[in-house]
């Protein structure tokens, strides 16, 4: 079936747009890609591909392409190549390397779907991918978030569900056209200032991290969906101070129907006005 619907594909020659071949069992990239310079679409959905070969620096009109559910362990230099190519579906792999060199040619990507894979990384390079609109990378086993990516300017969906995240870069900031930011089942413990100056952020999820309070400004995002379960929330009672100086401070702000309140830190000054002193206090003010 395999090789009649390639014979098929070849006999179109530079007229063939698109070649469907999900669940077909193949174990290697068809050879005869080459011949298809004319290629829109190629989905290899389903099968147990181990590599992406040579062949596949042909196609340089390929607008989508879809390797999910198989057995890649690289994304290879090879994609550069594919300069016109807009939607790069690579889900259910085994992927832990990330060449470099595969974002420079990739300046007409919209859309990159990498989940369910076994990364630790991504490349610096990935800022190179102006035209990234919609990223997601989650169950995978990312550490951090390299700065490269808060220069995706035109980034409006970001999902990173479910890998093993501590920190949010500072420079998060600067993703001014961001919407949606999915941060679930990581080991976040603090937020940034900068997620602050996500003026068009509308949906928010950060359920199941170790967050105990968010950043002064953060009542002021414009939030259509909020969403936090799972954090340990400061509950403590406040501690009094022994002078009066300024101090930090914890605002509460209402949000949501399933969230009454929502614990903001504020620094106004030093922590040495406290009487008592450890990790785990934080003095609070009205203010």
């Amino acid at each position: 079936m395999t090789e009649r619907l390639l014979v098929r594909a070849l006999k179109g020659g530079e007229n063939t747009k698109i070649v469907t071949l999900n669940g077909k069992k193949i174990t290697k990239m068809p050879s005869t890609l080459d011949k298809l310079p004319g290629l829109k679409t190629l989905d290899l959905q389903n099968n147990q591909i181990p590599k992406v070969g040579p062949e596949i620096s042909t196609l340089t009109q390929l607008i989508v392409l879809n390797l999910g559910n198989n057995l890649l362990e690289e994304i290879p230099e090879e994609m550069k190549y594919l300069t016109s190519l807009k939607k790069l579906h690579l889900f259910g792999n085994k992927i832990c390397k990330f060449a470099s060199e595969a974002c420079d040619g990739l300046q007409n990507l919209i859309l990159l779907n990498l989940n369910n894979n076994q990364l630790t990384w991504i490349p610096q390079e990935v800022s190179r991918l102006k035209s990234l609109t919609y990223l997601s990378i989650n169950h995978n086993q990312l550490a951090s978030i390299p700065k490269g990516l808060c220069f995706l300017k035109n980034l409006s969906e970001l999902q990173l569900n479910y890998n093993q995240l501590i920190c949010i870069p500072e420079e998060i900031k600067f993703l001014k056209k961001l919407r949606k930011l999915l941060l679930v089942r990581n080991n976040i413990e603090v937020l940034p200032e900068g997620l602050c100056d996500l003026i068009n952020l509308r949906i928010l999820d950060i359920a199941g991290n170790f967050i105990q309070t968010f950043p002064s400004g953060f009542q002021n995002l414009k939030l259509k969906e909020f969403y936090c379960e799972g954090n340990a929330l400061f509950l403590k009672q406040p501690v009094n101070a022994v002078q009066q100086e300024d101090a930090w401070s914890l605002q509460n702000w209402k949000i949501s129907r399933n969230l009454q309140l929502v614990p903001l830190r504020i620094l106004i000054c030093s922590y040495k006005c406290f009487n008592q002193r450890g990790p785990n206090v934080f003095g609070i003010a009205q203010v």
